[in-house]
């Protein structure tokens, strides 16, 4: 099911607007466990598989769609949309995000009280949410090699030994995340303070 619709997706690719619903179709109907899901799984195919934007940038959308109110996800597809196609872009690629969803709540609201008992589905879920953690890790990861290191080309293709010549810490950056961290942990307040405290450093050191 998913390889037709990426074949499809790549084969009318020139549809423009079309195009946008149906990735956003894909990336809504695979992502399982939530908006950080779906950052790895829009990395992958935004920037992966079909270049629509470049990393740097993504991850700077990915900033954005964190500090705004709203699932992360739908945030990144209504700003990927109007960032790329105006604020119509923006309507179909929500609406493409969040059919694949409604149309599982809708079915899962209708059945899933009949079968939620059964030994199969208990086990289903088990293992998802350790699958689904592993990939939230993912992102957590690619989130902030982006934020705290400036990559050469060819970074994610090189070998290990050769990452030390490859890339180079942003410092500064690094030392205001650890800061975030020790503030985050050590005290009651509310990670929104943060996020300001982090758009204003950004503005007046980077």
């Amino acid at each position: 099911m998913t390889d037709f619709i990426i074949n499809q997706i790549q084969a009318q690719s020139g549809l423009g607007l079309l195009c946008l619903v149906a990735v956003f179709f894909y990336i809504g109907l695979i992502t399982i466990g939530g908006g950080q899901v779906g950052i790895t799984i829009m990395q992958q195919v935004l920037v992966d598989q079909f270049h629509l934007i470049d990393p740097e940038f993504f991850y700077s959308m990915v900033a954005i769609s964190e500090s705004t109110p709203g699932p992360i996800g739908i945030n990144i597809a209504t700003y990927i949309g109007t960032e790329l196609y105006g604020v119509f872009g923006g309507a179909v690629s929500t609406f493409g995000e969040v059919l694949p969803s409604l149309i599982c709540i809708i079915l899962i609201a209708r059945f899933f009280g009949k079968f939620s008992e059964k030994k199969g589905v208990q086990a289903a879920f088990s293992t998802l949410r350790p699958a689904v953690s592993g990939v939230v890790a993912v992102a957590g990861v690619r989130i902030i090699i982006i934020a705290l290191f400036i990559l050469r080309e060819g970074f994610l293709l090189s070998a290990p030994s050769t990452w030390n010549d490859n890339i180079q810490i942003y410092g500064i950056n690094a030392i205001f995340y650890v800061l975030c961290l020790i503030v985050l942990f050590r005290t009651k307040i509310h990670p929104v303070f943060l996020v300001a405290a982090g758009a204003v450093f950004g503005v007046i050191f980077c």
